[in-house]
């Protein structure tokens, strides 16, 4: 086994704990805030909205430690944060405690685990610690290995949510991702070289931000409250909730896998634009409709149809700037997005406290179709990839 493999298991082996804490996290959080304590959407959002300011600057932080100090010790610390921020959920339902809560840990919900939605401020360490240990021609594969596993993991601890109670699966989250700490404890990452001030990659960094934002508006409006609005509107147990979440969860980690073929296929321009374009518009079938089952089949695909290119929009990202700016090239871009994605997540708490429940949903398709737009004109069809 070489170094290269070795690094890249403990590294996954960290992640699945994650993921598996973020998937009974995601089920229970909304429970924990609308049923347990019986506060609005209004209030939901405004946690998810802080979680997701909070970690877009705790992803720029830690995007630039991570390529001027060291990758290793600035991944431990963003890992610590998930444990942290769960024993915290667990200790009170008290609001000062669910917003540190959500902050620390980005119970944001804007993406689905496989993405790094809680802990997400992890995430772009993580990349770029597989963006180190790989080459472009194998990269998209990686990627999508790594998030189809995060994926499974992320959907069984969705199902492994029914077997505590609200409160206990915090608890058992801060164990389990206490515990993935162990494998980062025994990576060895090459330390960074020293840096040049200025960002040699800023114009493309650039674009890759401007359209994170708008996918973050997008991810903003609707993602965060899909389970909420199956809560509101059908009133799901959530027993049911979490067999459904662990089945879309499931779903979108098989579909990473086709990435690599997308890629290949398509480029993942137009990769992005076929699979995002027909998810927003199965999307405007949930306030079209009150029906239960063809609102529940639209649940299971969409976050499927949203991620699936995910793995070679990354690797476009680290193909195309400089090897010692990744770091900060996908912090940078992770704050964009989830800058973006807070006003949205607190615009449609307040739009679901007023019971205009459609109104996200009409926004959701027609910023999807903008940001393709952006795709095609700032990246064209298939993007020339830069050799490392």
């Amino acid at each position: 086994m070489t170094q290269n493999s070795r690094e890249l298991r403990l590294l996954v082996c960290f992640r699945l704990a994650r993921s598996f804490t973020a998937g009974m996290i995601a089920i229970v959080f909304p429970y924990y805030v609308l049923a347990d304590f019986h506060y609005g959407a209004s209030t939901l959002g405004l946690l998810y909205a802080s979680a997701t300011i909070a970690t877009a600057g705790l992803a720029l932080l830690f995007g630039y430690w991570a390529d001027l100090r060291s990758r290793r010790a600035t991944l431990l610390i963003a890992g610590a944060l998930v444990p942290v921020s769960a024993l915290l959920a667990f200790s009170s339902g008290r609001l000062p405690f669910l917003f540190a809560a959500a902050m620390l840990g980005g119970f944001s919900a804007t993406g689905s685990r496989a993405s790094g939605s809680v802990g997400g401020a992890a995430q772009p360490i993580q990349s770029a610690v597989i963006a180190d240990l790989t080459t472009v021609g194998n990269r998209t594969s990686f990627f999508s290995l790594f998030t189809f596993l995060s994926g499974l993991c992320g959907a069984a601890g969705m199902l492994m949510a029914k077997a505590f109670s609200t409160r206990g699966a915090f608890l058992a989250g801060a164990l389990i991702s206490g515990f993935g700490l162990l494998f980062v404890l025994a990576m060895k990452l090459p330390e960074p070289r020293p840096q040049p001030r200025r960002l040699r990659s800023l114009k493309v960094i650039g674009k890759f931000s401007v359209t994170g934002a708008v996918n973050g508006i997008s991810q903003g409006l609707i993602m965060p409250f899909l389970i909420p609005f199956f809560v509101i509107v059908y009133h799901v147990p959530r027993q049911s909730m979490a067999v459904y979440g662990f089945g879309g969860e499931l779903l979108s980690s098989v579909a990473i896998l086709v990435s690599p073929l997308i890629e290949r296929r398509l480029g993942f321009v137009k990769g992005i634009a076929i699979t995002r374009g027909a998810g927003a518009l199965l999307l405007l079938l949930l306030p079209l409709t009150r029906n239960f089952p063809l609102a529940i089949f639209v649940y299971l695909v969409t976050p499927a149809l949203r991620v699936v290119a995910v793995p070679a929009q990354q690797t476009a990202l680290t193909a195309m700037v400089h090897d010692d700016e990744t770091g900060r090239a996908l912090g940078m871009n992770q704050v964009a997005r989830l800058t973006a994605s807070s006003g949205a997540v607190a615009c449609t708490g307040y739009l679901f406290d007023i019971s205009e429940i459609g109104a996200p949903f009409y926004a959701y398709a027609a910023v999807v179709g903008f940001s393709l737009i952006l795709y095609f004109r700032f990246f064209g069809s298939r993007p020339t990839l830069r050799p490392r």
